[in-house]
């Protein structure tokens, strides 16, 4: 079983920066993809960037691409979402998960086997 525990969240105006955590308890495998996903209430769950962990791939949905960058720490079992140029469109509840699949598709949210609370960013216009 695996625990994913975000932090980071919180309220800033448009064109600021957030830096949201994902740490996961236990020992973590080479293949496992951890991706960023958000949801506004009334709209469906969106993907926002995934990363394996070991090697450099990284994937960004279109609407986010050039503004968040998502990287990992090995060592504290940690990945990071920074958020840069932050819009209104942003706000939402952002929750990390956890594909342990060796080939996932890293974009469909019913794929990943575990998932954290949930941690709300809202962006003032």
């Amino acid at each position: 079983q695996v625990q994913l525990v975000e932090s980071g969240g919180g309220l800033v105006q448009a064109g600021g920066s957030l830096r949201l955590s994902c740490a996961a308890s236990g020992r973590t495998r080479s293949w496992w993809t951890m991706g960023w996903f958000r949801q506004d209430p009334g709209k469906e769950r969106e993907f926002v960037a995934a990363i394996k962990w070991s090697g450099d791939n990284a994937y960004y949905a279109d609407s986010v691409k050039n503004r968040f960058t998502i990287s990992r720490d090995n060592a504290k079992n940690t990945v990071y979402l920074q958020m840069n140029a932050l819009k209104p469109d942003d706000t939402a509840i952002y929750y990390c998960a956890l594909d342990v699949d060796v080939n996932p598709n890293y974009a469909r949210g019913h794929d990943y086997d575990y998932w954290g609370q949930g941690t709300q960013v809202t962006v003032s216009s």
